[in-house]
This record gives C-alpha cells, sequence and structure tokens, in this order.
C-alpha cells in the first residue's frame, strides 16, 4: 500500500455504490501516484487529495454518469495570484471561477485515454 494512501478511503470506496466506482478508484491511485506529499481523507462524501495540508481535488460523486473531479485551492475563494496556465487545459478543464475548475470524463474509456493528461493536470494544479 502507497504510503500517502489512507485506509479510511479505502473503507469509504469498498461500501461506496457508484456505476463507475472502479474507475473512481484507478484515478485515485493515479492521483496518489503523480506525487508522494499527496494525501487524501474524505471530504463532501468523496475521496479529497490534499498537498501542503490544503484540499486541492476533490471527486464529486453525485453525477452517476460519469466521473467529476472539482480543482479549487481549498475550501473557500482564494484571491491571490494563481500562476496556472488554464490554455494548455483547455478540452479536459472546465474553470468555473479564477480558482477553481472541473474535469468531466463521460465514461470510463475517456477516464483510461485522459488519464495520464489527467495525472499531468493534477501535479501542475498542486504547484501552482
Amino acid at each position: 500500500m502507497s504510503e500517502n494512501r489512507n485506509p479510511d478511503v479505502d473503507v469509504f470506496l469498498a461500501e461506496l455504490d457508484h456505476p463507475l466506482k472502479t474507475t473512481v478508484e484507478r484515478l485515485r491511485l493515479a492521483i496518489l501516484g503523480c506525487d508522494p506529499d499527496i494525501t487524501e481523507h474524505i471530504k463532501w462524501n468523496a475521496p479529497s487529495f490534499r498537498f501542503n495540508d490544503i484540499d486541492r481535488v476533490t471527486f464529486n460523486l453525485r453525477p452517476r454518469d460519469q466521473v467529476q473531479l472539482i480543482f479549487h485551492r481549498g475550501a473557500h475563494i482564494n484571491d491571490s495570484d494563481f500562476p496556472f496556465d488554464i490554455t494548455r487545459w483547455s478540452g479536459l478543464l472546465e474553470m468555473i471561477s479564477h480558482d477553481r475548475g472541473q474535469v468531466k470524463l463521460a465514461n470510463p474509456e475517456v477516464a483510461a485515454a485522459r488519464q495520464n493528461d489527467l495525472v499531468q493536470l493534477v501535479r501542475e494544479w498542486i504547484q501552482s
């Protein structure tokens, strides 16, 4: 088991009833594997990933027909400068506000095809 993997999230996912559970589990491990300093916990009734003790990426499990990930800079709007180049990620990341965005993956095939891009996006997002 990866050192940054949280057993509470393992339990949550074992009990999860979601049609795209396998995809969520695969993306979770890919995100955890992209940086050893990423940690996880449950937030908003879904796995959430932290970097430097700040939540940065959280699954949104309410849609049952797709996988969504919310990209943010913590619980509250952050008005500080955000040196993130969104233009690199058009077509994958849809910005909701200047410091929040979302990724929607329509099905397991799309998620598998975009997994490497998603991991790179997470790396860049957490470093911004």
